[in-house]
């Protein structure tokens, strides 16, 4: 009990914690940006600043003196202010009249700062990188709802989301939990939102917004972290679907117990195909062809048209495989969906990546 208050404590602080001190936890990917585009901006940004200085110089002239005690033309209005922007400042011309020394506190002065900036901007980018991820994520938790948290990110987790990213699923709405940082760089990689940490503490689950999350994909390594990582996850939000993956299928009961609506037995799934592959190989391509959205047939689920209302799901214009009526599925052909009803689901063949779901 004291562990499990210890625990919850812990959540609290984490939850609680600002931004900038969830940095190196949270990881949001950034837009790739081409080094030449930026350097580029930055000359470009350093030559307007130059030229506009040196315009402002130009224009009072008057108000400045050079040591000869000429007046300044345009090519001394740039050099001075070249000097001046980098802090180089020789002191052979300087500002002598009132408005002029003004022009340069309150418009050169700032110029300077930009203008050094700019020099030496790859070192304050890398100083600025924190602030910026922490605004990112500042930002991304206020928006955080209806999405899916993938935890594990191995040979499952990856091949979940590259289903789903398939089936249509923005990047942006996937958060991956895992605390390998091996495994999170590979989802960065890949456009995705990542959070370290152990899943099995609801601090690390509640700061990937799990709490608001649609779905929650458990694809663990070990049967006993994802029963874990379920109980936790269904505590938190009762409503999600919670789909998981587990080795063995004597944990098959424990894992809808705590709170899972659907388990995936690695194990006997990989052995049924083995099995069957010996007698009949190329069923075991088609079922990979419908277990990959974005390529060929796939299974999906769709809402009964009106004008299918009555009729047999077997006389659809979809091949359809099973009816989701109150929560359970029908095979076609059981007496108990003969016809079909408003508000029932059908599972059927997509007929391929251009025809979603309706």
């Amino acid at each position: 009990m004291k562990a499990r208050l210890r625990r919850r404590a812990g959540a609290r602080a984490l939850s609680a914690e600002p931004e900038y001190a969830l940095v190196n936890i949270v990881r949001i990917p950034d837009a790739e940006r081409s080094p030449a585009r930026a350097i580029g901006r930055r000359v470009l940004f350093a030559v307007c600043a130059l030229f506009f200085t040196s315009l402002v110089v130009f224009i009072d002239r008057s108000g400045y003196r050079d040591a000869q005690g000429d007046q300044l033309s345009f090519l001394d209005s740039v050099y001075y202010s070249a000097v001046t922007l980098s802090t180089t400042g020789y002191g052979d011309i300087t500002p002598i009249s009132p408005g002029a020394r003004l022009v340069n506190i309150i418009v050169i002065t700032p110029l300077r700062v930009l203008f050094l900036i700019v020099l030496i901007g790859t070192t304050l980018e890398v100083l600025t990188e924190r602030s910026r991820q922490a605004l990112r994520i500042q930002r991304w938790r206020a928006t955080l709802r209806n999405h899916t948290v993938v935890v594990g990110y191995g040979t499952k987790g990856q091949t979940a989301v590259d289903a789903m990213i398939g089936d249509g699923v923005k990047p942006a709405e996937i958060v991956v939990v895992d605390p390998s940082q091996a495994a999170l760089d590979a989802a960065e990689a890949h456009g995705l939102v990542t959070v370290r940490g152990d899943a099995t503490k609801s601090d690390v689950l509640r700061l990937a917004g799990a709490a608001h999350a649609a779905s929650i994909i458990i694809a663990t390594s070990r049967d006993d972290t994802a029963v874990l990582t379920t109980l936790s996850a269904r505590e938190m939000n009762k409503t999600a679907t919670i789909v998981a993956s587990i080795r063995e299928s004597e944990n098959s009961h424990v894992m809808k117990q705590s709170g899972a609506n659907s388990v995936v037995v690695t194990s006997e799934t990989a052995g049924r195909l083995l099995g069957i592959a010996t007698q009949t190989p190329s069923v075991v391509e088609v079922f990979e062809d419908l277990l990959t959205p974005d390529e060929g047939y796939a299974i999906a689920e769709r809402v009964v048209d009106p004008t299918e209302v009555g009729g047999s799901p077997a006389h659809t214009v979809d091949i359809v495989l099973g009816v989701v009526r109150d929560g359970k599925v029908y095979r076609v052909g059981e007496p108990e969906v003969e016809s079909i009803e408003l508000g029932d689901r059908l599972l059927y063949v997509r007929r391929g990546p251009a025809d979603k779901d309706r």
